[in-house]
């Protein structure tokens, strides 16, 4: 009779490394047999996900445990792509069902239950595997991310990447021209110059781009601490001492936060506009006109342009209520 061999503290610190996944060949390597590999399955202490590869655990394991299941079935120099990378960058908000796995170009590999796996090109992406599971670098997963988006879409990832502190719109640029196809090319490079000029937010980057751009109003300075180093402006045209604020926020505690914060803005002499999407969205040419007025009530000498979609409007449609 064999005695029975429990796991080794060192199997079971990998396997938790893992989220609680390990690969037969991992087993084998960390001494542990086959015949008392199929025992703590027979015994339902473990669980298979698939052939070779076993959760320590009863059941299945978290999302995270998953993804370690995908890689090690994806063999050597296995990552996860796309939404599964996105997820553990903290640019798509939840765990994808099916979870992608990038696969060096040539080895063959079946889909498998909730395992996509994707032959990758060559030089297409950076070779670097960066985090735990391994996973594509974040510029190359947000351009992966943009290029099967929706235009409306991009503005969002490319925020969300930037806000975040990992990387730069100048490192997703390179990234993009480094690649010899990218869908939205132009959008995605003429959105990253947005990006760049300290636009952080979606909203942000349409009033860049539809309100200040579109109609030759002076650059607002972005992301500024206010005077008393309490709050961070989203907007501030500090030689005219006019605050920009953008919220799409209805409810009662935002709106009295919201007037604190112009109240204090205005004991430092400052006035504060505050729009939201609804403005930004639809009526950029009478949001545009607004400040302008408000500019030149504070001393700026130039007037606002016509954009391409007023350029044949009356003084009274651009004016809000018109």
């Amino acid at each position: 009779m064999h005695p029975r061999i429990a796991p080794s503290d060192q199997l079971l610190a990998t396997a938790l490394e893992q989220g609680g996944v390990l690969s037969a060949e991992q087993v084998k390597l960390l001494d542990f047999s086959l015949r008392s590999t199929e025992r703590m399955v027979n015994q339902r202490n473990w669980s298979r996900l698939a052939t070779g590869v076993y959760y320590v655990g009863a059941g299945r394991p978290a999302w995270l445990g998953l993804a370690w299941a995908g890689v090690l079935l994806g063999g050597a120099d296995a990552r996860l792509g796309f939404e599964a990378a996105g997820h553990l960058w903290s640019l798509v908000e939840q765990p994808p069902r099916t979870i992608t796995v990038l696969v060096p170009r040539g080895r063959q590999v079946t889909k498998r239950d909730l395992w996509v796996f994707r032959s990758e090109v060559a030089g297409m992406r950076s070779e670097c595997s960066p985090g735990s599971p391994p996973r594509t670098t974040i510029e190359d997963t947000v351009v992966d991310l943009c290029d099967q988006a929706e235009p409306r879409d991009l503005v969002g990832l490319l925020s969300t990447a930037v806000q975040g502190r990992r990387t730069t719109a100048r490192r997703i640029r390179e990234c993009v021209e480094a690649r010899p196809k990218v869908r939205h090319r132009r959008l995605l490079l003429r959105m990253l110059a947005d990006v760049a000029e300290g636009a952080e937010s979606p909203l942000e980057v349409r009033y860049l781009r539809d309100v200040e751009r579109a109609h030759g109003l002076p650059r607002a300075r972005r992301q500024t601490r206010s005077s008393r180093g309490d709050e961070i402006r989203d907007m501030l045209y500090a030689e005219f001492a006019i605050i920009v604020e953008l919220d799409g926020r209805i409810h009662i505690a935002g709106r009295f936060r919201d007037m604190r914060r112009d109240n204090a803005a205005l004991l430092d002499g400052e006035v504060t506009l505050r729009y939201g999407w609804q403005d930004i969205a639809e009526r950029p040419c009478q949001v545009a006109r607004e400040v302008a007025a408000v500019l030149v009530a504070r001393g700026w000498s130039g007037l606002p342009s016509r954009c391409s979609a007023c350029v044949n409007a009356t003084d009274g449609d651009l004016t809000f209520g018109g």
